[in-house]
């Protein structure tokens, strides 16, 4: 993640592509930075997606770097973030709502959990379970529900639901700290702590960007005005089993000596599997002679199960079709903003 705050930088220097070509700031980052070849710059130059996994020296946190050519203005791609059509359409995504504001129990319609993560939990306790889960949750789990009864599935979505619900308020009340911890594992992962030690390894994105980092650690207290926001929850197909998420997404424009770039984020506030923490930044850089731009992301996130032998081989598994997964995004953006603009064009 420390190179997604290299980029950050980068873009509020107004480090933007003249002449059809990346600048020597631009190209320098993609060659030393992400370490793609000359050909691979080429390639997403020439409007062609690639994407690459960046080394860690964490084997639990996966770095993911995308970029493609984009001929369209890139207000249009922030526009596209916060349509949750548009989610509900990309690869790999299988259900994705908005919550409205406040948000209500009828916004988690439909978050539920696959049948056998509902059966697993009703032997789950704090340090061994396969649902991330706050303790008091497993335990509220346990005896509140009539896990012998025939509608347990129905039970266990409703109380979720209502738990989940709580998570948001929380967050909207108290920041990072209303998110607490999961205790699926023997030692519990703190989210707002995990957070706060990924976002302060970056002294560019505090001392370039500072609204968006005060943005990201202190929200709800410290909110730029030119700043949109939305919460949402989706059920994804990234891992080996489907996955609920809950998101914040927000979007930012940073000014720089050149001009103006957009930035977006989506930061994670609760998953049901595998990742434990994720924080996503893309950035539209504008091609001031092409007058398209180039969309550039970096997924960091921390999951479960790639420690140990084990998960150095599921690590080989995850890696490659998150890989994938990544370029079919970014084709699929790209064939949606450039078809959006042939349409806009004709009329």
């Amino acid at each position: 993640m420390i190179k997604a705050m290299v980029l950050v930088g980068l873009i509020s220097l107004g480090s933007f592509p003249v002449s059809g070509q990346p600048t020597p700031e631009l190209r320098g980052f993609f060659r030393d930075q992400i370490g793609l070849s000359d050909d691979q710059i080429a390639t997403i130059t020439q409007g062609k997606a690639v994407a690459k996994i960046l080394p860690s020296k964490v084997p639990a946190e996966l770095i993911v770097f995308g970029a493609v050519f984009v001929d369209a203005p890139p207000e249009a791609y922030v526009r596209l973030a916060f349509d949750v059509n548009h989610l509900r359409q990309s690869p790999s995504y299988l259900n994705v709502r908005q919550l409205s504001s406040p948000p209500s129990a009828s916004d988690l319609d439909g978050f539920s959990l696959e049948p056998d993560d509902i059966r697993s939990l009703r032997n789950c306790r704090p340090g061994k379970c396969s649902v991330q889960l706050q303790a008091d949750a497993m335990r509220e789990l346990q005896t509140s529900l009539d896990w012998s009864g025939p509608d347990v599935n129905a039970q266990v979505n409703d109380r979720l639901r209502r738990m989940m619900l709580d998570v948001v308020r929380r967050y909207q009340a108290n920041g990072n700290r209303g998110l607490g911890s999961y205790h699926d594992l023997e030692h519990p992962f703190d989210v707002d702590k995990q957070l706060q030690s990924l976002l302060g390894r970056s002294q560019v994105q505090a001392a370039y960007l500072p609204q968006l980092n005060r943005y990201l650690l202190d929200y709800p207290n410290a909110t730029p005005e030119n700043a949109r926001s939305m919460l949402y929850w989706e059920r994804v197909s990234f891992g080996l089993k489907p996955t609920l998420r809950l998101n914040h997404a927000m979007s930012y424009q940073s000014v720089g000596p050149r001009g103006a770039a957009q930035v977006v984020v989506v930061k994670q506030l609760f998953a049901s599997h595998y990742f434990q923490l994720a924080l996503d930044l893309t950035a539209c850089v504008p091609d001031s002679s092409r007058g398209g731009f180039y969309l550039i992301t970096l997924k960091g996130s921390t999951q479960q199960g790639l420690t140990g032998w084990k998960g150095a081989l599921l690590r080989l598994i995850v890696t490659s079709r998150t890989r994938s997964a990544e370029e079919k995004v970014l084709i699929n953006i790209k064939k949606v903003l450039e078809g959006n603009q042939q349409l806009a064009g004709g009329n």
